[in-house]
């Protein structure tokens, strides 16, 4: 087995712990030996493939990791994740249990039943349509039509 091969065999294995960890920070390594890979392939001393390992790690580090982790972050750690809750907001509901004022009642959507009460405090009336407005954990805010 030849140098450059030895390099990518490492860097083939940077990448499989990279799988199993988090922060892009192993793949950077594995940036660097596919640098000292090339450099090994063009009959180079030792010495310069551990430097350009060494720069390529460094270079990963400052120029891919920041752009993949800013990519990363927008997809994981979101202010709020959306969830089928979501799909609620804006549709109209139905007062089965008045709601009181400054109170809380029940309305029913898509065949559910859920605590409610309003943006306003107003008293809602059994029957009358209500679209919701917000929910926070189970109880939906509603707004009368």
């Amino acid at each position: 087995m030849t140098t450059w091969q030895i390099w990518l065999l490492i860097a083939a294995v940077f990448v499989v712990i990279e799988i199993f960890t988090s922060g892009f920070a192993v793949a950077c390594f594995s940036v660097g030996c596919v640098f000292g890979a090339i450099l090994a392939a063009c009959d180079l001393s030792l010495t310069w493939q551990v430097v350009a390992f060494a720069i390529g790690t460094f270079l990963a580090f400052v120029l891919i990791r920041p752009v993949v982790m800013k990519y990363l972050d927008k997809k994981t750690n979101n202010d709020h994740i959306k969830t089928n809750m979501d799909n609620i907001i804006g549709k109209t509901a139905m007062v089965t249990e008045r709601i009181e004022e400054n109170g809380f009642g029940r309305v029913k959507i898509d065949g559910d039943d859920w605590k409610a009460q309003t943006t306003d405090g107003v008293a809602v009336e059994v029957g009358e349509k209500v679209q919701i407005e917000s929910y926070e954990s189970i109880i939906l805010t509603v707004k009368k039509l």
